[in-house]
Order: C-alpha cells, then sequence, then structure tokens
C-alpha cells in the first residue's frame, strides 16, 4: 500500500491531472488497502477510464487495459498458444536443427491482458474496461481471476499472482452485471461534477484557457445535459470541446461559435439539430450569466 491515507492518494491522482471527488478517492484508498477490484459505473464520458489511467500513475504502475467487446473470448483477454511458432519447432524438430520441446509450454504461449496482468512482476494496474460490453460467458469466467487472482491454463496449470494487481472494471451500464461479479468488487457510481468541479478539472486539462471562456463552456455543457439527448455530453466532451474554443484563440461564447463546434460536444446529428432549432441561443445566454455570477 504506497498511500497511508486518502488525502495522500487524492494529492497523487490530482499530480496527475485527475481531480476525483471524495468519494472516489475513498473508493479507490479502500480497493487498494483491501487488495480489491473496483467496479466504477456511470455515463459515458465522466472520467472512469481516466481514473484507472490517474491510478497507475500515482502508483507509477504498468496500466494493461483489456478493451471489452461482444465476443471476447479467451483467447483475445487470458491467453492462446503461438501455432505458427509451434509448427516451425515441430518442422525443425524433424529436420534436426533443434531439440524436441514440450509444445504447450511457456515458450509456445501468447500473454493476453489478464493473463499478463497476473504474471506480472511488477506494480499493475488492470483496468477491464466497459465489461458491460461483453458476453456474459466472459463475465462468468472473470469470477476466478476477481476471486482467486488466478488463471488455469490446462496444459500448464495454475498461474497465480505473486503480487496482485489493482483492478479497475469499468461500465457504462448498457446491461446489469452478475451479482456475482459485484459481490467479488467494491462499487462506485461516477456522476456528473458539479459545476465548480467541472471548471477546476476543465483550467486543469486544458492549461491557458482564459477563465470566463472555461466557465461559459462548463455552464453550457451543464445546460445541455438538462435536456432530452440521445446522448448528453460528459466531462470529456467539455475537455474537448474547451481545447477547441482556446484553438480558435476564443474569449467568450457567443451563438456563432457554439454553433460552429457543437460536434466537439454533441456526438449524435439529432442532438446537434435539436439544439441548434431550439435552445442554442437560451443556453449561451443562461452560461454567459452563469459565468458572471
Amino acid at each position: 500500500m504506497r498511500f497511508r491515507t486518502i488525502d495522500e492518494l487524492e494529492d497523487a491522482l490530482r499530480e496527475a491531472e485527475y481531480l476525483p471527488d471524495r468519494g472516489l478517492s475513498t473508493a479507490l484508498f479502500l480497493s487498494l488497502a483491501l487488495e480489491k477490484p473496483l467496479l466504477l459505473e456511470g455515463e459515458a464520458g465522466v472520467g472512469k477510464t481516466e481514473a484507472a489511467k490517474a491510478l497507475a500513475a500515482a502508483l507509477e504502475a504498468h496500466l494493461i487495459r483489456l478493451q471489452c467487446y461482444e465476443g471476447l473470448d479467451v483467447a483475445h483477454a487470458v491467453y492462446e498458444w503461438n501455432y505458427p511458432r509451434q509448427l516451425l519447432h515441430i518442422r525443425a524438430a524433424q529436420e534436426g536443427t533443434v531439440s524436441e520441446a514440450e509444445l504447450f509450454g511457456p515458450d509456445f504461449l501468447i500473454r493476453r491482458p489478464l493473463l499478463e496482468a497476473i504474471d506480472s512482476d511488477g506494480p499493475v494496474v488492470l483496468l477491464i474496461d466497459e465489461l458491460d460490453r461483453a458476453d456474459e460467458e466472459f463475465e462468468a469466467f472473470l469470477l476466478e481471476i476477481l476471486s482467486d487472482f488466478q488463471i488455469t491454463i490446462p496444459e500448464i496449470g495454475t498461474i497465480k499472482a505473486r503480487r496482485r494487481p489493482a483492478v479497475v472494471v469499468t461500465s457504462n451500464r448498457t446491461r446489469d452485471l452478475h451479482d456475482a461479479l459485484k459481490r467479488r468488487t467494491l462499487y462506485h457510481w461516477i456522476g456528473h461534477p458539479g459545476m465548480e468541479r467541472e471548471l477546476e478539472i476543465v483550467k486543469l486539462r486544458v492549461p491557458g484557457v482564459p477563465e470566463r471562456l472555461a466557465a461559459e463552456a462548463a455552464a453550457f455543457v451543464r445546460g445541455l445535459r438538462g435536456l432530452e439527448l440521445a446522448k448528453p455530453p460528459g466531462v470529456a466532451e467539455t475537455i474537448d470541446w474547451a481545447h477547441a474554443l482556446a484553438a480558435l484563440g476564443r474569449q467568450e461564447l457567443d451563438a456563432e461559435v457554439v454553433e460552429q463546434t457543437l460536434g466537439s460536444v454533441l456526438k449524435y446529428r439529432e442532438d446537434i439539430e435539436a439544439v441548434r432549432d431550439v435552445a442554442l441561443a437560451r443556453l449561451v445566454e443562461e452560461a454567459r450569466a452563469t459565468a458572471r455570477s
């Protein structure tokens, strides 16, 4: 355990340009102290993946990321055998240029993210990203890993972690994860930040952004989240938009520049058209007023 207090961990995360609220800092601290995986849920773009990246930076650990998707299987997540190399070895052995060797041994094993994280000597943060996108069968397979931090390979045996990785599992809740998995993790929901914290995040992640522009951008995005949109923008979109506005040399918002740069904030055509047609001018004025107050 590298950090003695939550404050120490929080300071290290801030040095990694990540500003967690106290609840998330506490969840990360307990995950490390108890050596228990942490399940982070929340809307897309609220900082779940970035939390794992910042934790790896704070721990000076190797980040190993498993991006989940439908159809993910053991061969892509855990290990597979290097069949071309095995065939070449068989041919070489037949020709007498090399000696016989165990074809299903460690030398012919291709380590994928989960095995790499388990079979590592150094500090590791394992990020299992967007687990809700994977099939339920794969989720069930994870139970052995998250319970005992070990992987069984029939041809070799059971490989047990010599040093437990810190594990962060994320989900956007496109489907519910099973209770069996949740029992093996600590849980924390990441919501959209309050106005003040989002402004602080923008200023940290977009160095040199004008104070007024950052405040107006954060307020405008907060207004967007109050609309019925297909995909409300997250903090990631606020940061991207602030970068875009700063690149244009803007000091404050106006309706014209907002309309021209909406694609940095909204990712669905229907959302962009709805905001342009109905709410754009009003949201700009409200954002400007909020920034002045």
